[in-house]
């Protein structure tokens, strides 16, 4: 009689395998992408978690780092990592997604990073409250934008990535400047040692490596505002050319759920996934349908229910016979 033989393996050495099936969008500079795996976890651990980078990774030295607050501010600021964890720490977990995510998808086919649905991933992000630096710095009235810049350095002739996020965003009390990600400094691939952290947004405003913070009394309109991660701001037909000027930067993340994967229970099949929301509020619930739109169910939520972290549910379901098909 044949013996099946369990085989433990420790957490660790999980993430290590689970980490080698990340999918390599870009070697250089690169662009990771999360396994379907990682939708398991409320908190998608570091090695999980994907990785998108326009330029080569900096090289920053925390004794010599500095955070330069300037710009339409009355006391200009230049600030080490000390001074910034002086001031009262805040925590939250929230989505951080690639405004791309999804791409592969799209028809007609769409020109950049051909995601499919990884390029997310759920943290546990701390730091201090970006309105508690501008407060110290004194905005000055007439104030429309702050703009995030980082140490990393442009590739050629590229632009240098800088975004800007309007005044109200940049004062909510959720807006962050985060020094840890899950419990531990930033890594080198998420920021180190500083990142911007909007949440609700898309993570085209999430600047890495942010070495200056700049008060700006009228729109910022460098490249990566005006050319770069726009949207029309209404449908439009697919294949539609729409002009620069004609469209607005992108900002709260869509409502969206994943199914991250089936499992056989007996007779029946336990569906398995994540959900999560931009600025509109946390996720309230998931519907799941299995007969192609017809009819819906309510899927059972778990983990922990956050403002702006993903849900996971599940959706328990009882074939009513063989001809079905798992995707």
């Amino acid at each position: 009689m044949a013996r099946k033989e369990s085989i433990l393996v420790s957490r660790r050495e999980f993430l290590a395998m689970a980490a080698a099936q990340m999918t390599v969008r870009s070697v250089r500079p690169e662009d990771l992408e999360m396994p379907p795996s990682g939708f398991a976890d409320f908190i998608t651990p570091v090695e999980l978690f994907f990785v998108r980078t326009h330029v080569a990774v900096p090289r920053v030295e925390i004794a010599d780092w500095r955070l330069k607050v300037e710009g339409h501010v009355s006391t200009p600021l230049t600030l080490s990592m000390d001074d910034l964890q002086k001031l009262p720490p805040a925590e939250l977990v929230g989505v951080l997604e690639c405004s791309g995510n999804g791409r592969s998808f799209y028809e007609p086919p769409v020109a950049g990073l051909q995601w499919t649905n990884g390029a997310v991933g759920n943290g546990r992000w701390r730091g201090v409250r970006l309105a508690d630096v501008l407060q110290r710095a004194g905005v000055k009235a007439g104030a429309v934008e702050v703009l995030f810049d980082g140490a990393d350095v442009p590739l050629g002739t590229m632009a240098d990535f800088q975004r800007s996020i309007p005044m109200r965003k940049a004062l909510h009390r959720d807006t962050l400047l985060a020094y840890s990600m899950n419990g531990e400094s930033l890594p080198v691939k998420h920021g180190f040692p500083l990142r911007a952290v909007v949440p609700g947004w898309a993570g085209s405003s999430w600047v890495k490596w942010v070495t200056s913070v700049r008060v700006l009394n009228e729109p910022f309109g460098g490249f990566w505002m005006k050319n770069a991660y726009l949207h029309p701001g209404k449908p439009v037909a697919p294949g539609t050319v729409v002009p620069p000027e004609a469209m607005t930067p992108v900002t709260s993340l869509r409502v969206k759920s994943v199914i991250a994967g089936v499992e056989t229970a007996g007779t029946r099949r336990v569906v398995r996934g994540a959900a999560w929301s931009g600025d509109g509020g946390p996720v309230a619930g998931v519907d799941v349908s299995v007969d192609q739109g017809r009819s819906w169910k309510a899927a059972r939520l778990g983990g922990e229910a956050t403002r702006y972290g993903w849900r996971l549910w599940e959706f328990s379901w009882m074939p009513s016979d063989d001809r079905h098909t798992t995707v």
